[in-house]
């Protein structure tokens, strides 16, 4: 199948082109940029910093290309992955977005294109961490009430949104689990005089240095508690499932999937 890698000098950019590149199931036929940056015209490879060519441009069109592919890979920007989905929509190209950010009306703008072209929105791609999505799902739905909940995620510095598309995913199951939605009962941090109010999900949002991603998920009772934890090492589990998700959606007709789709869970 062939590949578009949208913003491939981007952290998650460079490792997908990376992992694309290793695989025989794909062939990468372009890298698109953001229009002014300095890697434009570059070949593929460079721009990424794989260490050899590839033998395909990097644009800052993605129109001139976008008829090349098969499948369209985007972890960019919020603002550059609603100009992709309206290309890819134009074209009926595939698309595997994994940017997050996103507001209520935006994620609504992805449903809505799943009508028209295969749509896998995924604020995560690491097989684990949907593992542990699954695992969230069954503590929260067998102990509902009698549990208190609390979400840590850690990330670096540069980390845009707060708090992570990953711990806002898994705080929407766990409200999904007790009936609830997550904008009703979702509190962000805590100050002062600040008493916990039963039956809503705490979010608390660490930023600092380079640390790489981590969730943990707190699940309070009398006398004991339980946590449930993921840490990343690298992004490198992130670009292999990000692969997977694009490989998944060769075949496929116009519809909404998940990466719980991707792995069977």
């Amino acid at each position: 199948m062939k590949i578009i890698v949208i913003g491939p000098r981007g952290k998650m950019g460079r490792l997908i082109t990376m992992a694309a590149a290793s695989r025989d199931d794909m062939e990468l036929v372009a890298g698109v940029g953001p229009r002014g940056r300095s890697y434009i015209g570059q070949d593929l490879g460079i721009a990424a910093m794989t260490g050899s060519e590839l033998g395909v441009p990097v644009t800052d069109d993605l129109k001139s290309v976008i008829d090349n592919c098969d499948v369209i890979v985007d972890f960019s920007t919020k603002e550059m992955a609603m100009e992709v989905l309206d290309l890819a929509i134009a074209h009926k190209k595939a698309l595997v977005c994994g940017t997050t950010g996103f507001g209520p009306e935006e994620i609504q703008r992805f449903q809505d294109a799943s009508k028209k072209i295969p749509m896998l929105y995924a604020a995560n791609t690491s097989k684990l961490v949907n593992v542990m999505n699954k695992l969230l799902e069954l503590v929260t739905s067998t102990l509902k009430d009698e549990i208190d909940i609390e979400i840590l995620e850690m990330h670096d510095q540069w980390k845009k949104d707060a708090p992570s598309g990953t711990s806002k995913e898994m705080g929407e199951i766990m409200a999904h689990a007790l009936g609830k939605e997550l904008s009703d009962i979702a509190v962000y941090g805590r100050e002062g005089a600040a008493p916990r109010e039963p039956g809503t999900i705490g979010y608390h949002s660490l930023r600092a240095g380079n640390i790489p991603s981590s969730h943990t998920v707190f699940f309070g009772g009398m006398g004991e508690r339980l946590e449930i934890t993921h840490h990343s090492y690298n992004w490198e589990c992130f670009a292999r499932g990000a692969c997977d998700c694009a490989a998944f959606l060769a075949d496929k007709e116009p519809g909404f999937y998940t990466i719980r789709d991707v792995l069977n869970l």
